[in-house]
């Protein structure tokens, strides 16, 4: 009876302690998803399956994370990777969010419409997107205007509005520092009246940016006009990357030097694709505290006092 009744006993605290500890890792709520569209969005196509957190995007929404220290004034909108098939949506996008508000910046997590037609990176019979929509595109210049209409709503400066994408969002970023004068769509609201420019941009490993020709090594994309109004950029990839050639970002960095656009590059030997923000022991794992000091040199950031960076 006593081995019965301790039985009992030694179950009951084995479950009440799994109870306290999945309470105690149990993560924070993420404050919740945000339509970007007050209906349905403009071009919109039917996906292959149902929608969900990182894919088949139909309905593409922002999430708006606050700072966890003293508000910079400065947003970033994250773009993350995925080939325009899916969301990288942990990798590129909440542990993106962490760093960012670590560092008293508002972070935007925009998850934009995948698939997302016309891309189809695995032929050459992409359209011309300076004719043919582009709805992640058609997504994140809507976003940049949202924040900008919205920004005392957020507190946050709508002069220090900048863009970040990893590999297809890296892409993302470069369409969007390029091609923001004119809306892809029919304005539905103020918002899109405010300006959709970048006021700066970090591209992380991009890709499709590089075309290859005789005419001229490192060509660019055509559906990137670079020209001087585009933003000060910020650009990191490993030479050993073997989804996206590192010339992808060599060919971004040549055009916006020739434009007079201000750019900082950094190349690594090693690192590959993807590697985030996850530490290693790779030197390139250290291209945030980069990003970090580059904001400082354009202005963005003014100083930094006892790790707390203030506008």
């Amino acid at each position: 009876m006593r081995k019965s009744i301790f039985t009992v006993f030694s179950f009951m605290y084995a479950w009440a302690h799994s109870l306290v500890a999945a309470a105690v890792e149990q993560p924070s709520p993420s404050p919740a998803q945000v339509p970007i569209w007050p209906s349905t969005p403009p071009d919109a196509q039917p996906a292959p399956g149902p929608q969900t957190d990182w894919t088949n995007i139909v309905r593409p929404t922002l999430t708006v994370y606050a700072p966890q220290r003293e508000n910079t004034g400065v947003a970033v909108v994250v773009f993350p990777g995925g080939g325009f098939e899916g969301l990288a949506i942990k990798a590129e996008g909440t542990e993106v969010c962490d760093w960012l508000t670590s560092k008293g910046i508002t972070c935007v997590l925009l998850r934009y419409r995948v698939p997302s037609l016309p891309y189809d990176w695995h032929c050459k019979c992409r359209p011309d997107n300076r004719t043919t929509p582009t709805l992640a595109l058609e997504d994140a210049q809507r976003t940049m205007g949202l924040l900008r209409h919205d920004a005392a709503k957020w507190h946050v400066d709508p002069h220090k509005i900048g863009v970040l994408g990893f590999s297809a969002g890296g892409y993302l970023v470069a369409e969007i520092s390029t091609r923001h004068e004119n809306r892809l769509y029919t304005p539905v609201d103020a918002a899109d009246e405010m300006s959709c420019r970048p006021d700066f941009a970090v591209a992380v490993y991009p890709g499709h940016l590089w075309v290859d020709s005789k005419a001229k090594a490192y060509g660019l994309n055509p559906n990137v006009p670079v020209n001087h109004q585009t933003p000060p950029t910020f650009l990191v990839q490993a030479e050993n990357d073997n989804v996206d050639n590192v010339n992808h970002s060599i060919a971004y960095y040549l055009a916006l030097k020739d434009a007079g656009v201000p750019v900082e590059m950094h190349l690594y030997a090693q690192g590959g694709h993807a590697f985030g923000l996850r530490p290693s022991e790779l030197p390139i794992s250290h291209w945030p505290a980069l990003v970090e000091q580059w904001l400082h040199t354009i202005g963005v950031l003014s100083h930094q006092e006892g790790g707390i960076l203030t506008p």
